[in-house]
């Protein structure tokens, strides 16, 4: 099959006839939620200078400091093109976008980072743990999913932050908050989107899906470092300032693409909790 398509192939480019190329960093990831999670929705504004750009599965943030702007997340690698459509739907140029904000090294959400950094010219941020792995476009080896195994292009130069740190531009300060169990190298964010002197605290929240390839465990002494992390994560969420809520996932944190419930941010680390706890035990079970 691959002699039949590379002698087509040559008989068109010998014909004269324009042989069609594929983009490298936006090759297309399919998996059977693929379709799902880049579900086409519109670019909306949420609340001051916060919008979302993404899909009805992943969500992707766009952040106007007034003196560029600043992406979170990039979604699979086929989605590129059309986040920075959104983007410009919403009035702005793409060319304006300074950061690219990582929250996991894992190809639904950092598949599409390398195409959205070459055609921006922004510099991609993210834990030094999530750098490693958007670096190499692999999972961890010590990835609750690496036996899912997969790929997606890596991005050659990353900026690493660490938790607590602040990323400034224009009048918007952009913390980090490190959220591992999900992977490691997990990391959320957060900042104040203001309108007419109104603010209000804006989570852009990583996974916290206590998921794993078949045969993981973490009850074993290779999960015990990402149960402790879900732990310091539950605690973070549960006393963030929180009035706005976009999970990566939008349907984990509920309705809709973000939640302005009271406590959104502590009724999304209950969830995970739940589903921790019951994946503990129901581990411990198949042990006995």
């Amino acid at each position: 099959m691959i002699e039949a398509i590379s002698l087509f192939l040559w008989l068109a480019g010998a014909g004269g006839a324009p042989v069609p190329t594929i983009d490298p960093l936006t090759r297309p990831i399919e998996t059977s939620r693929s379709a799902e999670w880049l579900e086409p929705v519109e670019p909306e504004k949420i609340f001051g200078n916060s919008y979302l750009v993404g899909f009805g599965g992943l969500s992707v943030a766009l952040i106007d400091t007034g003196d560029g702007l600043v992406l979170v997340d990039g979604a699979l690698p086929q989605a590129a093109p059309a986040i920075l459509a959104n983007v410009r739907r919403l009035g702005f140029d793409p060319q304006d976008i300074n950061y690219i904000l990582s929250t996991e090294p894992h190809f639904d959400h950092a598949g599409g980072l390398a195409a959205l950094a070459r055609d921006t010219g922004a510099t991609v941020v993210a834990s030094a743990r999530g750098a490693e792995g958007l670096r190499t476009g692999k999972l961890a080896d010590d990835d609750p999913q690496l036996g899912y195994g997969g790929s997606w292009p890596a991005v050659a130069k990353v900026r690493t932050m660490t938790d607590g740190e602040m990323l400034r531009l224009g009048n918007t300060a952009i913390t980090a908050v490190a959220t591992p169990g999900h992977t490691m190298g997990s990391m959320s964010w957060t900042w104040q989107a203001c309108d007419g002197g109104r603010c209000k605290a804006v989570v852009f929240a990583s996974s916290l899906n206590p998921v794993s390839a078949d045969g993981y465990r973490f009850t074993s002494d290779a999960g015990k470092p990402f149960v402790a992390g879900f732990e310091e994560s539950y605690r973070k969420m549960d006393a963030i300032a929180c009035d706005i809520l976009i999970a990566a996932h939008p349907d984990n944190a509920g309705e809709g693409r973000y939640s302005e419930s009271p406590g959104a941010c502590r009724a999304y680390a209950d969830r995970s909790r739940r589903a921790l706890a019951k994946r503990l035990e129901a581990e411990r079970s198949e042990a006995r």
